[in-house]
């Protein structure tokens, strides 16, 4: 294995077969004010989930983790049933925290269609002081407890579309978070964009809002550390020397594929 830096971050694995699959077996989730309304079916070979009911804010993860200093991919596919609501992802989370009011983690949610005070389109935010008593209103137009950061550069009014496969790259740091869509790099937020000091440390999950016959698979994680400038490709036996240096300068991942 080389330590690999490519263009902004530097990864352990350095090509897409080297990168860890992630077993799905012992995930869980959390509903919004403990509601029943979500389905999460994990399908054979646990390396997909699939969401199947049309209910409240909804989250798959697994408890205890901490996803800081990863990449993590994989892909996003909604069904054709009618609807046009919300699918993405949560970092930083952990167990009961759509229903605590200490809460602090980042939401990225995608939105088909217009409705309302929501709007279609790739957005990442903040949710921050939640409770069990928060309506998902919150949720679906991005006030109260969500507070929205960002919007995809090319997404950000755009909807997914039904039956279509998509590859998603998420980059997560203490000061960095990227979002690569089919490996374009949709939204790039700092903690000074966020008005913070740091991002709070936890679970990677799947979000679900409204929506249903929702298949996430084929997640893979990688291991990331700050670049530095011009990149490099280091040897093996420089791995824990360059572990330790703290580099300064993060910029964009580029996803490694066959």
């Amino acid at each position: 294995m080389r330590l690999v830096l490519l263009a902004g971050v530097v990864t352990l694995a350095a090509t897409p077969a080297l990168a860890a699959p992630v077993d799905l077996s012992d995930w869980q989730w959390d509903t919004l004010n403990n509601s029943s309304s979500a389905n999460w079916v994990v399908q054979a070979g646990n390396d997909a989930v699939l969401q199947t009911i049309n209910g409240e804010p909804t989250i798959f993860f697994k408890d205890g983790a901490n996803a800081q200093g990863t990449a993590l991919s994989g892909t996003i596919k909604v069904g054709a049933d009618g609807d046009n609501d919300f699918v993405g992802f949560v970092l930083g989370y952990s167990d009961g925290e759509i229903n605590s009011a200490s809460a602090d983690f980042i939401l990225i949610d995608w939105k088909q269609g217009d409705q309302g005070l929501a709007s279609d389109g790739l957005a990442l935010s903040r949710v921050t002081g939640a409770g069990a008593s928060t309506p998902s209103d919150d949720y679906w137009n991005h006030d109260g407890v969500v507070s929205e950061i960002a919007r995809g550069a090319n997404l950000g009014s755009t909807g997914w579309v039904d039956n279509v496969e998509y590859t998603f790259d998420l980059v997560f740091l203490p000061n960095l978070i990227e979002v690569y869509v089919n490996d374009i790099l949709e939204i790039s937020v700092t903690v000074l964009d966020a008005g913070i000091g740091a991002f709070s440390n936890g679970s990677f999950g799947f979000y679900n809002y409204s929506q249903s016959q929702v298949l996430y698979a084929g997640l893979t994680e990688d291991v990331v550390i700050p670049d530095p400038d011009p990149p490099v490709d280091v040897p093996e036996p420089a791995i824990l020397g360059l572990l330790g240096l703290g580099f300064a300068g993060v910029g964009a991942l580029r996803r490694r594929r066959k």
